[in-house]
């Protein structure tokens, strides 16, 4: 089922203290960006890729994805201030309404393609779906310190990127939170803030975003151990 993705690569990662956007650090000397594109420049379903990207790094970008020949980016475009407002920027460059996007980090270079094409063949069905896994820690709801009660696991979700939706129900999303100035924890959260429901996908739990410098050491291994 064929898709099209767009990939926010325009946050500086400050949590990964390297001192430069985490999309250039490389792993098995190739950068994260790369990885990650390459899983959708590889999947016969994707028909083109849209990465949003810093002003100032666009070039970069566009050196990397010539040098790699990541042949499906078929737009980079300029992020905002938030990444919902580099999303946003990213959707307006594509135009087929009835058409499945997928929203992924570009900092996930390990989601795989049967994860995917589950997600894709979800939002074709239902026009949102979301990749998750359980969580496995016992997760307490704490207040000053204090704890004020354990929460119920079994209800409780761990979420993923990509995210999956018909272009025209998540633009209608995004519209709505930039007319109410509403900045969500994510995309699903403003199709549910629309009322529209949104359905979850298992994910695999080593489709880890990497956030701080131990997640680099655990990115190692997992491409030693896959790839």
């Amino acid at each position: 089922m064929d898709y099209y993705v767009v990939i926010p690569a325009a946050g500086q990662g400050k949590r990964m203290n390297a001192g430069m956007n985490k999309q250039f650090i490389k792993l098995n000397d190739v950068p994260v960006i790369i990885h990650t594109l390459n899983v959708f420049n590889s999947d016969s379903d994707c028909k083109g890729i849209v990465l949003v990207a810093n002003k100032d790094e666009i070039q970069s970008f566009n050196e990397l994805i010539q040098e790699h020949n990541v042949s499906k980016v078929i737009d980079i475009v300029e992020g905002g201030k938030e990444r919902q407002h580099s999303v946003f920027n990213g959707l307006k460059a594509l135009n087929g309404a009835d058409d499945i996007v997928l929203i992924h980090d570009g900092a996930r270079p390990f989601v795989k393609h049967a994860t995917i094409h589950k997600l894709v063949e979800a939002a074709v069905n239902y026009d949102s779906a979301i990749v998750a896994v359980p969580v496995k820690d016992t997760i307490k709801s704490v207040k000053d310190g204090i704890v004020e009660k354990t929460m119920e696991r079994s209800s409780l979700w761990s979420v993923q990127t990509p995210q999956a939706f018909r272009l025209a129900l998540i633009l209608k999303a995004h519209e709505q939170a930039e007319d109410e100035r509403y900045l969500g924890t994510d995309d699903a959260s403003l199709v549910e803030i629309i009322g529209k429901p949104v359905h979850i996908v298992m994910g695999d739990y080593e489709n880890i975003k990497l956030t701080t410098p131990e997640d680099l050491v655990y990115g190692e291994a997992i491409l030693k151990r896959n790839y």
